[in-house]
């Protein structure tokens, strides 16, 4: 009993050392009225210069030193093409999807419903005690890892921490994570581990920039009920956890601070998704400051402890920490330090600078990556190597989701038509398991890629993406948003095609669904007269398809003749020389 005391003693000693060493917050004031103070300038505002200290190297924090020293797109992930996104934490605990930690204090969200009725109201049992009592005794990044691999995949992203501020890994500078609390295992440990393993390339994606505005519902309470006026547990402090299960772990680590008195915040945390109008924090520059610098020392930390192949940040503007859409609230440097960090990091290992940054959304900027967040583009996008990326269903798990491995591949063909890469999240259980429908999608999207992959892997746009259908005068494409019913219904037909160029420099013609025995496509972007083919077709070929095609090319199209059987599933691809 004595030694049990000792220890807990000397781990909450720990915690509150380990607290106040790293990177210690600053005093703040008590919040004012709600809505009583403006937010400042944002575009007035002189970007904070943070001077956090960097690995040594070439590149310096600024994007002028990140754009000049930067050696360009990774072969690597010109090849890889397809990859998995682990989009996976203790949020999978409410089963309701995404931003289940931020709507559980929503009374008007299913979230919210749902975590009354698995651990009780929030102004009594908030989101501390999901991750206290999360436990994925199931996860087994091994293998997954496997079975991503088996699907066709070549890469991962693999979530590092999401909004909810929670860190997965064995973090040196936030004690609210799976070491210290839930699981008691250091997640990205073990996926890196799995990864390097398998061959399989990663990279560790990171939201808690969102975290000050997006957990302003925290700080709320029910507006009517019995509960009616009770502050939600984000209004704690650590003194209030004396004699508590999470003494010495202070909730403003892991919910914030209360930034309500600005214009706009109450109303945004009131609304669907969206952060406070742009602006800064100018009340609360010191706890800005250090927020920003906690931000990018927990992204180093990963970087030198794990090696990964890449970073991601989230985002809908130019970059973390900018005073506007989700950077709203402080601008600095947080994001340079951290890529120069990354790479000079990359340079002294490797030997080579073969990683890279997915700043998301971010105009062209060489040394980083954008995404493409469930949409796909219309025309082909070279300016800048990017990812395509969604869920199937929601970012994290929910009942009732549609399972269906033809959504996925047409996905993964309209982004790779487009000079792009596709990165999709299939979701699992709140114990790290996959259930059986998503074991069965991504089997048949291996098979799918094993016959077809010679035209994804490797591949880049040709000079159209596509041909076929138009609606209101635009080109029929896969629907955007995540894939759901709506994108495993839709109809294409044989007429709808993709190209990419294979890295053999044959050109590769997707039909984006399996026609009739017997029945004829005509191609007509390889028309003679469109010129848009230099030589004339050599052969034709179908992949999967060991007999000789009938084709023939004419001034309006390329015929081809497919065979009396077709036993080919979601898509078939033609490879022309």
């Amino acid at each position: 009993m004595r030694t049990t005391i000792l220890f807990t003693f000397f781990s909450l000693f720990q915690v509150s050392v380990y607290a106040q060493d790293k990177n210690p917050m600053p005093a703040v004031a008590a919040p004012l009225a709600a809505n009583s103070v403006p937010m400042g300038d944002w575009e007035t505002f002189p970007e904070a210069k943070l001077e956090i200290p960097i690995a040594k190297g070439p590149f310096e924090p600024t994007w002028e030193s990140i754009e000049k020293n930067y050696p360009g797109e990774p072969a690597w992930l010109r090849e890889a093409k397809f990859g998995i996104w682990v989009h996976f934490g203790p949020q999978a605990a409410g089963e309701s999807g995404d931003w289940y930690a931020r709507y559980l204090y929503k009374s008007d969200k299913r979230a919210y419903e749902n975590h009354i009725k698995r651990y009780g109201h929030p102004s009594e049992v908030g989101y501390k005690e999901v991750l206290r009592d999360w436990n994925p005794t199931k996860l087994d990044p091994e293998k997954l890892t496997k079975i991503y691999q088996d699907a066709g995949a070549r890469f991962l992203m693999i979530q590092g921490v999401h909004h909810d501020n929670y860190d997965l890994w064995n973090s040196e500078y936030q004690p609210w994570n799976s070491v210290n609390i839930g699981p008691k295992r250091d997640l990205i440990g073990e996926w890196a581990k799995a990864c390097k393993a398998n061959g399989m390339r990663y990279g560790v994606t990171f939201h808690h920039e969102y975290t000050w505005w997006w957990w302003q519902t925290a700080f709320g309470s029910d507006e009517e009920g019995p509960k009616k006026g009770i502050p939600y547990d984000g209004n704690l402090t650590l003194a209030d956890g004396k004699g508590k299960w999470w003494e010495g772990y202070d909730p403003k680590m892991l919910y914030g601070i209360n930034l309500r008195e600005y214009k706009g915040v109450v109303e945004a945390a009131n609304s669907r998704w969206s952060p406070p109008p742009a602006g800064i924090f100018s009340n609360h520059l010191g706890y800005a400051k250090w927020y920003a610098t906690n931000w990018a020392l927990r992204m180093m930390d990963v970087v030198k402890h794990y090696d990964p192949d890449f970073i991601y940040t989230d985002g809908t503007v130019e970059g973390p920490f900018t005073g506007n859409g989700t950077g709203t609230g402080f601008k600095a440097d947080a994001m340079q330090s951290v890529i120069a960090d990354f790479y000079n990091r990359s340079l002294a290992r490797r030997g080579e600078v073969n990683t890279f940054s997915i700043v998301k959304f971010r105009k062209k900027t060489n040394g980083t990556v954008n995404t493409e967040e469930h949409g796909i583009p219309a025309n082909i996008k070279k300016d800048q190597p990017w990812i395509a990326e969604t869920p199937v269903g929601d970012w994290f798990y929910a009942p009732d989701f549609t399972y269906d491995s033809g959504m996925m591949i047409r996905y993964i063909i309209e982004a790779i038509a487009r000079d792009g890469n596709a990165a999709i999240c299939i979701s699992l259980l709140p114990d790290g398991s996959m259930n059986e429908e998503s074991q069965k999608m991504l089997k048949e999207v291996g098979n799918w890629m094993r016959l077809n992959g010679v035209g994804v892997y490797g591949s880049h746009a040709w000079v159209i993406p596509a041909e076929g259908e138009m609606i209101d005068g635009k080109l029929k494409r896969l629907p955007g948003g995540a894939l759901k019913q709506k994108q495993a219904e839709f109809k294409f037909n044989a007429q709808d095609i993709r190209f990419t160029v294979g890295k053999n420099n044959k050109l590769y013609a997707f039909c984006m669904n399996v026609p009739e025995p017997n029945a004829q496509i005509k191609i007509k972007s390889l028309g003679t007269d469109e010129k848009h083919f230099s030589n004339k077709v050599k052969t034709v070929k179908l992949l999967g398809y060991k007999g000789k095609l009938k084709w023939e090319e004419t001034a309006d199209g390329l015929s081809i003749n497919c065979p009396k059987k077709m036993p080919f599933a979601t898509a078939v691809v033609f490879e022309i020389e």
